[in-house]
């Protein structure tokens, strides 16, 4: 079955009892059983629940996995996977992570014991000389958020399994449509579906596939035992998102494409980050691993300042200042003040991440009413 055609069909199948196309949302907190232990599947909603059974078996599909495990949300997912590992353990990540990551990393999870270390992954051979006797998972964005860097993830699977580590790629800005981390030799792959997956800014999700029956029942297990699960209405929403993910992310892509082009002829303009430039220093592996160059596009301002940066984000029409990505409507964001606020100054800009820095998620508007928008909001 081709991708597009697993949007519509894989997971789903029409309600047996009725005939309904569209998975029903079970609203239910529990199941009747004939007797103890004699039940048809289901016995409490925490642990299953049809409707997200249909959602994890539609995302196992699209990854090519063959288990997905959802959550309450994206970080809810990424807690459940370092969960897997024990106090004294080592995670090793990108320098450039998404801010909420690293909070859960460096906040909660360092006073259990679990360390970790942040690093430019860009560079293979400093990710392989970057393991310590203790690392035990290596943790990739790519394309990284907000700066967009490229990650070779096929390496860095090579090289993380020769020293038996585990590998979980976060694929929330490519998207399946984009990238498929497992067939490249991730371990995990984690989406925060509130972004692409669910595509209309109206749920908040989260999502681990793999193919390794070992981690799918660790996952499952913690899954259960934290009760950090989705609502079925919640699974309905991402359900419904995902059957338009390949028109939606083609256009966005098209759009971030034209978007890109004019910012960097802008005169008021001084970078802008985006893997679809073949300057762009990982855009050979990106052109290897993904399909198309994303809907994401960073930019800077020249002699940029903070202060400049904000009267940028409070002019624009269109594009809405609002924190997350991947729906059908342009947004913007300062990743500085919002989505990273939680890095700390120092680790921001040693990363490239300035203070002037913008962020553009790019929806799937008419793309000459998008760029006329930044061209009235960067004249002001």
């Amino acid at each position: 079955m081709k991708f597009n055609t697993k949007l519509i069909h894989a997971g789903v199948d029409p309600d047996p009892s009725t005939g309904a196309i569209m998975t029903p949302i079970f609203q239910t907190s529990t199941y009747v059983q004939e007797g103890p232990g004699h039940h048809k599947g289901y016995e409490y909603a925490r642990t299953q629940n049809p409707t997200r059974t249909a959602l994890q078996e539609c995302l196992a599909a699209l990854e090519n996995g063959t288990d997905a495990v959802c959550f309450g949300s994206g970080l809810a997912a990424m807690d459940a996977i370092i969960k897997m590992l024990k106090s004294g353990d080592g995670v090793l990540a990108s320098n450039d992570m998404y801010g909420g990551s690293f909070r859960l990393l460096e906040r909660v999870f360092k006073q259990f014991g679990i360390s970790n270390k942040l690093i430019p992954m860009q560079d293979p051979a400093l990710v392989e000389s970057s393991i310590e006797p203790h690392t035990r998972m290596i943790w990739v964005e790519t394309p990284t958020n907000p700066l967009l860097n490229i990650v070779d993830i096929r390496s860095i699977c090579e090289i993380a399994h020769k020293r038996g580590l585990l590998v979980c790629v976060d694929n929330t800005f490519a998207s399946p449509y984009l990238q498929n981390p497992l067939d490249l030799g991730a371990d995990l792959v984690l989406h925060s579906a509130t972004k692409y997956l669910g595509g209309h800014s109206d749920v908040v999700h989260g999502a681990v596939v793999t193919k390794n029956p070992e981690l799918a029942q660790q996952l499952y297990f913690i899954q259960n035992a934290t009760g950090a699960v989705p609502g079925p209405m919640d699974c309905f929403l991402v359900l419904r998102g995902i059957k338009t993910l390949h028109v939606r992310v083609q256009r966005a892509c098209e759009n971030a494409r034209e978007i890109a082009a004019f910012l960097k002829s802008h005169p008021r303009v001084s970078r802008v980050l985006y893997p679809g430039f073949q300057e762009h220093p990982g855009h050979e592996i990106a052109k290897k691993q993904m399909r198309d160059f994303g809907g994401m596009v960073s930019f800077d301002l020249i002699g940029g300042s903070e202060e400049e940066a904000r009267q940028v984000l409070s002019k624009t029409r269109l594009f809405a200042c609002a924190e997350s990505l991947g729906g059908v409507e342009s947004l913007i964001g300062h990743p500085a003040s919002m989505t990273h606020a939680s890095l700390p100054k120092a680790e921001r800009e040693k990363s490239g991440l300035t203070d002037s820095l913008m962020r553009l998620s790019v929806g799937i508007e008419d793309v000459s009413d998008l760029i006329e928008d930044l061209r009235q909001a960067l004249a002001n």
